[in-house]
C-alpha cells in the first residue's frame, strides 16, 4: 500500500428516516453481505427502542452516544533504533467516529440478548449514559495512553 497520498473521502448521503449522516455510517457498518434493507431496518428497529425507553429523539442520543465513546487518544507503535514504542497520539476526529461506531456494534454483538436491535439500542442508550462495554473500551485506551506518557516525545 503506498504512503504517499491518502484516497479522498466518499462523500457519504445522510439515511431516509431521520437524515442523519453519523446514522448512515452505522447501518454502512453494520451491514453484512451487502444487505443494505437488512441491516436499516435493524438500525430503525433499534431507534424506535431508543425513542421507546427514553422518550427523546433517537439521533441525539446517538450523538451523545458517539461523543461519549470517542477516544481523544491513543497509542500507536513507533519504531525509534532497534526497539518500539507505544507513542500516545491524538485521534483525528473522523478516526474518533469510525472507532465509537466500531465499538458500539462490537460491544452489542458481544452482549447477550434476544435481536440485535434490542441489543443495539442498550448499548446506545448505555453509551449515552456514560456506561457499558463501548465506554469502557475508550477508558482502558486513555489509560494506555497515559501509562505511556512517558513515550510521548517520540511522537511524528
Amino acid at each position: 500500500m503506498s504512503r504517499r497520498n491518502k484516497p479522498e473521502a466518499r462523500e457519504v448521503n445522510p439515511d431516509r428516516k431521520y437524515s442523519s449522516v453519523p446514522l448512515q455510517l452505522l447501518i454502512h457498518r453494520v451491514m453484512r453481505r451487502g444487505k443494505k434493507s437488512t441491516a436499516e431496518s435493524l438500525i430503525y428497529d433499534a431507534m424506535d427502542m431508543v425513542q421507546e425507553k427514553t422518550g427523546k429523539n433517537p439521533v441525539e442520543i446517538y450523538d451523545q452516544a458517539l461523543k461519549n465513546v470517542g477516544p481523544i487518544m491513543e497509542v500507536r507503535p513507533r519504531r525509534v533504533g532497534g526497539a518500539t514504542y507505544q507513542v500516545p497520539m491524538e485521534v483525528p476526529s473522523s478516526r474518533r467516529l469510525t472507532l465509537a461506531m466500531r465499538w458500539i456494534i462490537d460491544a452489542s454483538r458481544a452482549r447477550t440478548g434476544k435481536s440485535f436491535a434490542e441489543k443495539l439500542s442498550a448499548e446506545i442508550m448505555d453509551a449515552a449514559n456514560n456506561q457499558g462495554s463501548a465506554v469502557r473500551k475508550r477508558e482502558e485506551t486513555h489509560k494506555m495512553a497515559e501509562a505511556n506518557r512517558a513515550f510521548s516525545h517520540y511522537r511524528a
